[in-house]
């Protein structure tokens, strides 16, 4: 299996060097119905797809209602999940106020086996031209690298560049983004 992407020839306007660029985005598949999901965890693990829905419509009304009171969920297989905001920061205590939260997120970290299989999966990169056509196909070579958000910015074996803060003005919970501080820890 392999990740596909598009690098499509285009009009960049603006940055510092505008023009005609290779700009890459993943290629989407057909997006997988819950139904087919509940039939193949059923496949894998002789549960009633039923039974298997059920549950798990229990455990996303716990994980909501747990996430919005401000915990780390665990999502058992896959990694945990949480909810925080991005906002700007302020020196004066009278300064603090709900408008300076620009948006709310959902921060999703990802298990050690997540990044292990994305990091042994394939990219694979189709060039096209502005009309669509097809230029030519890559197939990647690199060292399959994972951004950890959550550890300063940094790639997951520690090498990399960049800070959980992301080096600009405000504050940000979850790392990344355009954060000063991160109002998620003390």
């Amino acid at each position: 299996m392999a990740i596909k992407v598009i690098a499509q020839r285009r009009e960049v306007k603006i940055g510092k060097n505008p023009g005609m660029k290779f700009v890459m985005r993943p290629d989407l598949y057909v997006p997988i119905t819950e139904k087919k999901v509940f039939q193949e965890a059923a496949t894998h693990s002789g549960i009633s797809s039923g039974v298997i829905k059920a549950a798990w419509d229990a455990a996303g009304e716990v994980i909501r209602t747990w996430a919005t009171e401000g915990h780390s969920i665990p999502l058992p297989g896959l990694g945990t999940m949480r909810f925080g905001v991005r906002s700007k920061a302020v020196e004066k205590l009278e300064d603090v106020k709900a408008n300076l939260i620009s948006v709310r997120r959902i921060i999703f970290t990802p298990n050690v086996d997540v990044k292990d299989e994305l990091k042994n999966t394939s990219i694979q990169i189709t060039c096209l031209d502005e009309d669509g056509n097809v230029l030519k196909r890559v197939t990647s070579g690199d060292s399959g690298e994972i951004e950890d958000n959550e550890n300063g910015g940094n790639t997951e074996n520690g090498s990399g560049s960049g800070s959980q803060t992301g080096d600009n003005n405000g504050g940000n919970t979850g790392g990344g983004g355009d954060g000063g501080d991160d109002l998620d820890k003390n």
